[in-house]
């Protein structure tokens, strides 16, 4: 058997609980897919966006309704060795990748704050191509891990509770949804995917953040590593509290850009 085809199987067969399992939970939970959907794929070259890809093909084999597929790449300026690296893991998994290139690292490496630019540029540019190739949404590889650590993120470093939701509409592109199928995916069981199946994939791949490991995510990913060797359900329990927030129990929130403040009707409950 080709290697290409043990790595699918791995995923539907040794990995169901894991992976499978919970992607498509997410697709059925969160209605991420529908019938006649055109998908671009976004590939970093991780093992994230590589896997998801490898989930979106299975998928789109064996789900109960059609959909296509365009798995795109953004070259912000890979090294030669990174690029190259990211050309053979998509052949080598079957993924039929299209590249479109740009300057983002060139640009950025100049600026303060590179990584938040980064990110912002990186969307813009992927809402771009997805909108010239006809999609009507685009699929991003983040997992759980990236879910709680955002939620914890806002708490502890922005004061406010906000999560990174599985699916939403684009401000700036009309029509284009970002949704997010690894949502339940953890990212030890990601890991444990790309070591079982002996792959090698890019990391980010920037001369920025090659040269520093104090990032606040990194952070909070030990601080949650900490916190869940006391308590086994920290992880699920963060989750938890953008599912079960009791509104009547917060001192004011925000709707649609509106602040709404408990006194507002306080009074009135009397």
């Amino acid at each position: 058997m080709e290697k290409y085809r043990k790595i699918e199987k791995s995923i539907i067969k040794t990995y169901r609980k894991e992976i499978w399992s919970k992607f498509v939970r997410a697709i059925k939970e969160y209605e991420l897919i529908k019938e006649g959907d055109k998908i671009a794929v976004c590939l970093s070259g991780g093992k994230d966006s590589m896997l998801l890809a490898k989930c979106m093909q299975e998928l789109q084999r064996h789900g109960i309704f059609k959909f296509d597929l365009e798995f795109i790449v953004m070259e912000p300026g890979y090294s030669k060795y990174n690029i190259e690296k990211l050309k053979n893991n998509a052949e080598l998994l079957k993924v039929p990748i299209h590249i479109f290139e740009t300057n983002i690292f060139e640009f950025v490496n100049k600026q303060k704050s590179p990584c938040y630019l980064c990110a912002k540029m990186r969307r813009g540019h992927l809402y771009d191509m997805a909108s010239k190739l006809g999609c009507n949404k685009i699929a991003l590889g983040h997992h759980f891990d990236d879910v709680i650590e955002t939620i914890m993120l806002n708490v502890l470093y922005n004061g406010q509770h906000q999560t990174m939701m599985p699916k939403v509409h684009s401000d700036n592109f009309e029509g284009i949804e970002l949704i997010r199928p690894l949502y339940f995916v953890d990212e030890k069981d990601v890991i444990r995917w790309v070591n079982y199946n002996e792959l090698s994939f890019l990391d980010c791949a920037c001369d920025v953040t090659s040269k520093k490991d104090d990032s606040k995510r990194q952070e909070i990913k030990e601080l949650i590593k900490t916190l869940e060797e006391k308590n086994k359900y920290i992880r699920k329990n963060i989750f938890k509290t953008s599912e079960n927030a009791n509104l009547n129990a917060l001192i004011s929130y925000k709707k649609d850009g509106e602040k709404i403040n408990f006194l507002d009707d306080y009074n009135s409950k009397k």
